[in-house]
């Protein structure tokens, strides 16, 4: 009898979903990333197994209006061009991909002309993150190079 229990024990415990292992090393992306030209940050999250970047803080170069009143005027849809700018998640759905050591599969959203492109991110040797935005193609895309704040 006990070693029926046992075994019915141990056959529930491994027949149970186990909850997903935290991603550490994809999780290193994570935190506030400057431009290199200093004009944009973008803090860097995570919700389950997706990572997305807010746009936390940006210079224009239009001073006509702080940054909390500048609006999303740009975007394809009519009904988010009233919302703010600051605190939009500018990069959506990106994933990590331990074999590649790079967070792929995502979105970036560029406010300045309403435009989402395909997204890929590195981070190099030296701790720089390398975001690239293409169209179909990675390498004919922009880079935008990152340092980290905190």
């Amino acid at each position: 009898m006990f070693k029926f229990l046992t075994l019915f024990f141990f056959t529930t415990l491994i027949a149970q979903p186990q909850p997903d292992k935290p991603n550490f090393e994809g999780d290193r992306i994570c935190g506030k990333w400057i431009s290199s030209n200093k004009n944009l940050i973008v803090q860097i999250y995570k919700t389950g197994n997706i990572y997305r970047g807010k746009m936390v803080w940006f210079k224009s170069d239009d001073n006509s209006k702080t940054m909390e009143e500048w609006t999303d005027k740009h975007n394809p849809d009519p009904k988010l061009r009233s919302r703010k700018i600051l605190g939009i998640d500018v990069i959506n759905g990106v994933t990590y991909d331990a074999n590649s050591e790079s967070w792929e599969n995502g979105k970036i959203y560029d406010a300045q002309t309403g435009h989402y492109w395909s997204a890929v991110a590195k981070l190099d040797k030296n701790g720089v993150l390398k975001v690239v935005g293409y169209w179909h193609f990675k390498f004919i895309g922009k880079t935008m190079i990152f340092n980290r704040v905190q």
